[in-house]
């Protein structure tokens, strides 16, 4: 197996299932509805959709990196506001994350393993390669989906 193979397997893990810590997110927002996804029942906290949009609005960050383009998200885009909170909006809001996500995978599996130390579009640390920025994702899903379990248990108490 290729090492953006592993990777793509440990991205679409934290995602979608089969994580060796735990529920993954997907796993963590069954049961979750609308009312439940837009609550904040911790103060000062995101709710569980904001960080649904976050986590979607990162993954096609990377994505757009591993295309080769350079972008920084604007806070707006980093943490997108939920206007319309209907079950149908909070439905689409998962299957729009869950075909990013998707997309990710399938553009990660596909990378070169022979450019995983090659500099990522925009950034200047030296140790900012698309090898760092494919862990990074898998890391920020984790810790946000730990977010959530949090978020889903204070709000359905």
């Amino acid at each position: 197996m290729s090492e953006t193979a592993r990777l793509a397997d440990q991205i679409r893990r934290a995602f979608d299932g089969e994580a060796w810590h735990g529920d993954s997110l997907l796993e963590l927002l069954q049961g979750v509805d609308a009312k439940v996804a837009e609550a904040h029942p911790i103060r000062n906290a995101h709710s569980i959709w904001e960080l649904v949009l976050h986590i979607a609005a990162w993954d096609d960050a990377v994505l757009t990196r591993t295309g080769g383009t350079a972008i920084q998200l604007s806070d707006e885009q980093n943490f997108p506001l939920v206007k319309d909170t209907s079950e149908a909006a909070w439905g689409n809001a998962i299957e729009q994350a869950k075909h990013t996500h998707n997309q990710l995978v399938k553009a990660v599996a596909a990378f070169p393993d022979s450019r995983l130390q090659e500099q990522v579009p925009g950034k200047t640390q030296s140790y900012y390669n698309f090898f760092y920025m494919f862990s990074g994702i898998v890391q920020h899903e984790l810790y946000h989906a730990g977010q959530i379990a949090l978020l889903k248990k204070a709000g359905l108490r």
